[in-house]
């Protein structure tokens, strides 16, 4: 999960897994030791993967895998995750930006039939992550998590808490980023490489 966040405190690292904070700086201590972490103790640092930490990492991921027996079920999810993620892209620009008249402008949230058009295609995506993440979690338990998580935050931007869209580390686009995150590394494959594949 360290790997899909970047940079974070433990007490972050604990509200994203779910796990208590005292279990979460025991493992990050205990994996420091053997240099798969670090820490950057400056203002803005926190916890993050080392080279030797991504390493050991890909070697765990390719045994839950093979012992799983699931790669071709993940890579088949990753697919459909691909297809979604453009059109996720698209509802969290437009949350943010509109036209009036043909001019982009912020979107100040003050016209709520707009508003409800947008949340209404992301209450769709919605539904087939959701689906998506019923079958990766059959396969790798963790991917349970994300339902709970995207839930949240589609409630909470529901009940009219605009940042839980696209503005705040807890909203729908940054936990769908951390899931985008964690389907890359489970199956080995970089940002450059799926860029590559996408031209």
């Amino acid at each position: 999960m360290l790997r899909c966040v970047g940079t974070v405190t433990a007490e972050r690292l604990s509200a994203v897994s779910g796990l208590p904070q005292a279990e979460v700086a025991r493992c990050l201590q205990q994996m420091s030791g053997h240099q798969l972490v670090s820490i950057d103790p400056g203002p803005f640092g926190g916890w993050s993967v080392t080279d030797s930490g991504r390493s050991a990492d890909d070697e765990s991921l390719r045994r839950q895998l093979d012992m799983s027996g699931t790669e071709e079920q993940n890579r088949s999810c990753y697919q459909r995750f691909l297809v979604l993620n453009p059109n996720l892209l698209q509802i969290c620009s437009d949350w943010q930006m509109r036209k009036i008249g043909s001019v982009p402008t912020l979107n100040d949230h003050t016209d709520p039939e707009y508003d409800a058009k947008v949340l209404s295609r992301l209450i769709r995506i919605d539904m087939s992550a959701q689906d998506l993440l019923t079958e990766l979690g059959a396969s790798l338990d963790r991917f349970v998590i994300y339902q709970s998580k995207l839930s949240t935050a589609l409630d909470h931007a529901m009940r009219g808490s605009h940042s839980f869209v696209a503005d705040s580390l807890d909203s729908y686009h940054a936990i769908w980023f951390q899931l985008h995150e964690d389907l890359l590394t489970t199956l080995g494959i970089s940002r450059d490489e799926e860029r590559n594949r996408s031209l």
